[in-house]
């Protein structure tokens, strides 16, 4: 080559060092949008209600999933699980949460519906989607197993349970500032050992946005042409009421007014929306904020609460941010929800909970760099060797504190409707699904009313993905999806009538159409008076009973559900009696 007037580096000449730089530039550009196939986000809330989104009728700032919501497709009727284990059970096999064998709490009740985690006879999204060609990825919470002890068995862990890499916690709640069970693959860790990830404040909702990116960006370097699917499972806003002072900030003065002004201003909303019929009746409240002895606490609590929600929409933007700026987002289907009803558990609430808890510290020395959490909640201490404290003298929000925001605020997030998360009552499993996949819905901006249930995510992204659903893996039979792609409904196509199941603690529903039967948990005598109907095309709120008017309906309705509960392991029940037998 000498002679010839190419310039030369080393013995390669420029010309070809320069092609292959910008061939591998290109390369890496396209990572994360190369293949036909999409790439997949699912973004999983925890405890929040039917109507904490901006676009779901709420106060709280919410900009980024509103912007998704705007230019994607809302549902107005789409449904989880009641509670955290059995929705994640289901959301990541498209089963009934009974059929994986995590038909309650992770409590192994010697019952192939109730077992301590995953069953080999399921598939979770991450391992039907690498089969089919996917990298996984998922940051936050798991809890779909009860092995949370570091060296004990790890069968059920997500990297054993299909995904690649996996930064966040093994059970289901925690401190923000210092999560239990915390975890790097396979690893147990804590944020001050942690090598790969050094905030200047460590708050767990941001780790699990950052580390999510993390995952993105290595995708996007590497020379892979697969598509991603993300698992982003959020902790925000289950308790303890754990906020970043200047979010808290932003709410201060917001609830000033109270319980009822609030809900009556999102039921205003919801309606207007288009989310909710304008007959809606809204459902009875809980709380007079008159008689409320400590307004500011009470206050408090619910500004962390909008804290933390706002936080974590904060993290979904800064994603979608960084898909937008690699060219990514037009071939990524992203879908947003949340795993049960507002909460009404009263955790760290009781005012004689707070010297129990200090007292039951042994020793207020700090925690070493290695030194794991002992415990999933109080007593016990900050890593600094703070007592964490509850009860109504203790506002909510920094580290040392340990405080659900209660059943008051919780009936506010579930508006306009009964319940909460443990029932199935519409405030118990109602949840705001948004779907964005530019170019891909119909009408952009649009709400659909058409019932959608936590069973079909895994019937839509195999849609999405034309990717084949095995029905043996490993030598294990699995079992077929139960749900239906929702890819029709985005694009402006009507589902057919289903029937859809529940069951939580005795806490039963079957729906079929508009037809809704439910019942709530009285397992000292449970019987087919205690079913009650209602049509929610008329009554979303289920305020108006009608199983009298309609006896033959109900009954059908009821032989239904006992079929599916026989049918999906519900039936037997890990209860000293079985009332529906």
């Amino acid at each position: 080559m000498q002679g010839s007037g190419i310039p030369m580096i080393g013995s390669a000449p420029l010309i070809l060092f320069t092609g292959m730089m910008a061939l591998l530039w290109l390369q890496q550009a396209c990572a994360l949008q190369a293949s036909s196939n999409p790439n997949i986000l699912l973004i999983m809330a925890d405890d929040m209600g039917y109507s904490d989104l901006g676009c779901y009728g709420g106060e709280i700032r919410t900009s980024n999933l509103d912007r998704l919501a705007a230019n994607g497709m809302r549902f107005s009727q789409f449904y989880n699980g009641a509670r955290c284990c059995p929705t994640r059970a289901s959301l990541l096999t498209g089963l009934y949460a009974h059929q994986t064998g995590v038909g309650h709490m992770l409590q192994n009740q010697g019952l192939p519906g109730y077992q301590t985690g995953l069953n080999q006879n399921c598939l979770t999204l991450a391992e039907a989607l690498r089969i089919n060609g996917y990298a996984t990825y998922m940051s936050g919470k798991w809890h779909v197993t009860t092995h949370t002890l570091p060296d004990g068995p790890k069968h059920t862990w997500p990297l054993q349970r299909g995904f690649d890499q996996f930064y966040g916690t093994i059970i289901g709640a925690g401190s923000f500032y210092d999560p239990n069970t915390l975890c790097r693959q396979n690893t147990f860790i804590t944020p001050e050992n942690d090598s790969e990830y050094k905030p200047e404040t460590y708050y767990y909702t941001d780790a699990i946005t950052d580390n999510a990116i993390n995952f993105l960006e290595k995708h996007h370097r590497s020379p892979t042409d697969k598509p991603f699917f993300l698992y982003l499972s959020y902790t925000a806003a289950h308790w303890p009421m754990h906020a970043l002072p200047e979010d808290i900030e932003a709410y201060k003065g917001v609830y000033r007014r109270g319980y009822s002004f609030t809900r009556h201003r999102r039921y205003e909303r919801l309606i207007q929306l288009g989310l909710i019929p304008s007959d809606t009746i809204l459902s009875p409240g809980t709380g007079d904020w008159e008689q409320v002895e400590n307004k500011p606490w009470e206050e408090r609590c619910m500004e962390v609460y909008a804290a933390m929600v706002d936080r974590m929409d904060q993290g979904i933007g800064r994603i979608v941010t960084y898909l937008k700026a690699q060219d990514a987002l037009d071939n990524t289907l992203i879908c947003y929800l949340q795993d049960n009803g507002g909460c009404a558990e009263g955790m760290g609430r009781g005012r004689d909970i707070n010297d129990r808890w200090v007292g039951a510290i042994p020793d207020t020395n700090p925690m070493g760099a290695d030194e794991l959490q002992p415990k999933l909640w109080p007593p016990m201490k900050t890593r600094e060797g703070l007592p964490v404290r509850g009860g109504p003298e203790v506002m909510p929000g920094p580290a040392d504190t340990y405080i659900a925001y209660g059943q008051h605020w919780a009936n506010v997030s579930n508006t306009p409707f009964r319940e909460y998360k443990h029932w199935v009552h519409e405030g118990g499993i109602a949840t705001p699904l948004i779907m964005h996949w530019p170019n891909q819905i119909k009408l952009p901006g649009s709400i659909t009313h058409e019932p959608g249930h936590i069973i079909d995510i895994m019937a839509t992204f195999m849609d999405a993905a034309g990717a084949t659903y095995p029905l043996n893996e490993g030598g294990n039979a699995i079992q077929p999806m139960q749900g239906t792609s929702l890819l029709p409904v985005i694009k402006g196509q009507r589902l057919k009538d289903r029937k859809l199941f529940w069951e939580h603690e005795a806490n039963c529903a079957v729906r079929v159409g508009d037809w809704k039967l439910v019942r709530k948990n009285n397992l000292s005598h449970a019987s087919n008076s205690d079913w009650e109907l209602y049509n929610l095309k008329e009554d979303r709120s289920e305020m108006r009973n009608v199983a009298h008017k309609f006896p033959k309906r109900a009954e059908s309705l009821a032989k239904e559900w006992q079929k599916w509960a026989e049918d999906a392991q519900v039936i037997p029940w890990p209860w000293k009696q079985n009332p529906l037998n």
